[in-house]
């Protein structure tokens, strides 16, 4: 695996953050409903929590001599995430997130295994702590819905 590699792979994890920064903020502004309060709070813990991690990843991006990816409409093409209505209901909203964090994790674990096989430690290191807190960030969603 080159460098080139890993910063593809971490380029769409950045691209996926993003895309997931954006909904989850929409979902904090228009959240309603009897959960409104514990929702507006955790979808806002979730979002700024994302705006720290997406800098880190984009900055070891440029760390292995790759160029971040930017732009809303490039970012949004690269994560393939879909964006949910401003009118959906918080169970639907939860859903969504739950979707879009999957799809995520799924890219985290495909990168950690990339650096992982090119002897990238601190790439590796950086999939690996993003991948235990999405994974939490998913056991939350869904125990809402249970």
């Amino acid at each position: 695996m080159s460098q080139n590699s890993i910063a593809e792979a971490l380029r769409l994890v950045v691209a996926d953050t993003y895309a997931i920064i954006g909904q989850t903020h929409m979902c904090h502004w228009n959240v309603r409903g009897p959960s409104f309060f514990s929702l507006h709070t955790a979808f806002e813990e979730q979002y700024n929590e994302l705006f720290v991690a997406v800098d880190e990843i984009a900055e070891r991006i440029r760390a292995i001599g790759e160029l971040a990816p930017g732009g809303l409409s490039k970012l949004a093409a690269m994560s393939g995430i879909e964006e949910i209505a401003e009118d959906s209901s918080a169970t639907d909203m939860v859903g969504h997130l739950i979707n879009a964090n999957e799809k995520l994790l799924a890219d985290l674990k495909a990168a950690r295994d990339i650096a992982g096989e090119a002897n990238d430690s601190e790439s590796e290191d950086l999939m690996i702590a993003r991948i235990q807190i999405h994974e939490k960030t998913l056991w939350m969603l869904r125990s809402y819905l249970d």
